[in-house]
């Protein structure tokens, strides 16, 4: 089984693909940016850190300017997180 910090680092990952993607509106990647530097935070315990990321993520995957692409993406991030969060 994977640690939980291997996991997160791969999100970590996914989260930087989408943020240098310039397709992407600025708004989005401000967001998912925030999600990244909540999830890289020393300050909270785990599950606040994913809480708040999956918040953060799932709010912004309504929004009509983002790419069908991205949005597919993030749908899948989120459920990665989720399943860290069990």
């Amino acid at each position: 089984m994977i640690s939980a910090c291997t996991e997160i680092s791969q999100i970590i990952q996914l989260l930087d693909i989408i943020i240098s993607d310039r397709t992407v509106p600025k708004n989005i990647r401000k967001i998912i940016e925030d999600s990244k530097t909540e999830l890289n935070s020393n300050e909270k315990s785990k599950e606040l850190k994913i809480s708040t990321a999956i918040h953060l993520l799932d709010d912004i995957t309504n929004d009509p300017n983002m790419p069908q692409y991205t949005r597919t993406q993030l749908w899948n991030t989120v459920s990665m997180l989720e399943e860290l969060r069990k």
